[in-house]
C-alpha cells in the first residue's frame, strides 16, 4: 500500500496527511499522520476559495432538507417555497443520521470513495443553484450517531459482552467521541462538504448517547488520551466533547465557513448535561452559532409548563430568556438560532399534544422575536413545512 501525501495548510500550520491511496472500504484502515512545521506570525494565510459566492443573510431563518429530498425533485418544490417566502436558508443532510454520506465522493483518492449513497447526484450543481436564489446554504453533519461507521469500526464504538456493538432503544449505535480517529474521519467530512462550496457546517449528534452515564460501566471503549486524566467520567465526557468542537472549528478555519452545533435546550438550563457530555457554555465558546433543539413537544413539565407542547410561545419564550443570560456571560457568544417546531408531536398522546400549523409556528418565532433572537431553523424530517406562514423578521 503506497500511501499519497497531500498537502494542507492553515492558519496555524502546514499539515502532511498521508491516506492510503486504494483503501474503498471503511474496514481498512484509514491513518492519518499529521506533521507540524510553526508558520510566522506574519505569513499568508491560506483561505480556500470554491468558486461560490454566498453573502450572509439579514438573518438566517432556514428549513431542514435530507439527503434524498436534495437530490430529488422534492428539492425544487422547498426552493421555490423559500423563493416566494422569507425564509433564506437549507441545511442540507451531508452525513445523515444513519451515518450515510449522502453523495458519491468523485475524487478516488477521497478517504470517502465508494461508502457515499447516490442520494444527491451534483452537490456543485445543487450548491450553484443556491448561489443564483441566493439561499445561504448549510451542511449538516451527524457526528457520533453513526450505525455504518460502528458496524464497519466497532473498536470505534461501544461494544457489549462478546465484542457485539451496543445499540439504543431505538436500535442505533454510536462511534466514541474519546477518539481521535472518529473526530478526523467527521471533519474530513465537513472539509469535503466546505470544499463543495457550503459556507457554514452544522454538527448535529455532537455527544454521548442519551443516558450514557447508567450504561458506562457495562459496556467497553477505549477512552484514549482521557483514560488518565485524574476527573471524573462526567468531566471527561464533557471535555471530549468540548475539545471536539474546538477542535473541528480550528481545522474549519482556512475554508471560510462558520461552524454550528446542534444542542439539546434543556442543556441550557444545567451546569452540564452529565450522561452526555453537553455544556452549553463550553460548546458555545467554541462556535459561531449555537442551535438549541427547542421544540416544545421535547420538553417534560418546564418552566411552570405543564404542557409545553400545547404552549409554543410561551415555552419558547421562557426559554428564549434564560439562553439570553447565559450567552451575556460570555466574551463572544455565537449567533443564537434556534431549531423551531414544524411538525405535529402525536405520539405524546390526546390532550398532551396540538395540531401545529400556522398559528403555532407564527407564536414560536414571535416568542424569539420579542426577546431579541431573530434567526432560527425550522424542522420536519419529511420536510413538509407549513404553508402560510409569516417569516418576515
Amino acid at each position: 500500500m503506497k500511501p499519497m501525501n497531500k498537502w494542507l495548510m492553515t492558519g496555524v500550520c502546514l499539515f502532511l496527511v498521508q491516506q492510503p491511496v486504494h483503501a474503498q472500504s471503511m474496514n481498512e484502515t484509514r491513518q492519518v499522520a499529521l506533521v507540524t512545521k510553526e508558520m510566522p506570525e506574519n505569513a499568508p494565510r491560506f483561505v480556500f476559495d470554491s468558486g461560490l459566492k454566498f453573502d450572509y443573510p439579514d438573518a438566517v431563518r432556514g428549513i431542514y432538507v435530507t439527503g434524498p429530498a436534495a437530490g430529488g425533485n422534492k428539492l425544487n418544490e422547498l426552493i421555490k417555497y423559500v423563493d416566494e417566502t422569507d425564509l433564506n436558508a437549507m441545511v442540507v443532510d451531508i452525513k445523515d443520521d444513519l451515518g450515510n454520506i449522502t453523495y458519491k465522493a468523485k475524487d478516488p483518492d477521497s478517504p470517502y470513495a465508494g461508502i457515499g449513497k447516490d442520494y444527491i447526484k451534483d452537490p456543485k450543481a445543487m450548491l450553484k443553484n443556491f448561489e443564483n436564489k441566493e439561499i445561504y446554504p448549510i451542511a449538516r453533519v451527524v457526528v457520533f450517531k453513526d450505525s455504518l461507521l460502528a458496524k464497519e469500526k466497532p473498536e470505534w464504538s461501544f461494544q457489549q459482552d462478546g465484542g457485539e456493538v451496543w445499540k439504543n432503544g431505538r436500535g442505533e449505535a454510536f462511534v466514541n467521541p474519546f477518539l481521535k480517529e472518529v473526530w478526523d474521519y467527521n471533519v474530513g467530512i465537513a472539509i469535503e462538504a466546505a470544499k463543495m462550496g457550503f459556507k457554514e457546517i452544522q454538527f448535529d449528534y455532537v455527544r454521548f448517547p442519551e443516558g450514557f452515564e447508567n450504561k458506562e460501566d457495562d459496556l467497553k471503549y477505549d477512552m484514549g488520551e482521557y483514560d488518565e486524566a485524574k476527573v471524573s467520567h462526567t468531566a471527561k465526557r464533557v471535555q471530549a466533547v468540548t475539545d471536539f468542537v474546538s477542535y473541528a472549528k480550528k481545522r474549519l478555519e482556512p475554508y471560510g465557513v462558520k461552524v454550528s452545533v446542534d444542542i439539546f435546550g434543556y442543556t441550557a438550563t444545567l451546569p452540564e448535561a452529565p450522561g452526555i457530555g453537553q455544556n452549553f457554555t463550553k460548546i458555545s465558546e467554541n462556535v459561531d452559532v449555537i442551535s438549541s433543539m427547542i421544540y416544545p413537544s421535547h420538553w417534560t413539565s418546564y418552566f411552570g409548563i405543564d404542557k409545553p407542547d400545547l404552549e409554543p410561545y410561551d415555552l419558547v419564550k421562557e426559554y428564549a430568556k434564560l439562553e439570553k443570560g447565559k450567552l451575556k456571560e460570555l466574551k463572544t457568544p455565537p449567533t443564537s438560532r434556534p431549531w423551531l417546531q414544524d411538525f405535529t408531536a402525536s405520539y405524546l398522546g390526546e390532550g398532551n399534544y396540538q395540531k401545529y400549523g400556522k398559528e403555532e409556528v407564527e407564536a414560536q418565532i414571535k416568542a424569539l422575536n420579542d426577546n431579541g433572537i431573530d434567526e432560527y431553523l425550522l424542522w420536519n424530517a419529511a420536510n413538509r413545512y407549513t404553508k402560510g406562514v409569516d417569516y418576515t423578521p
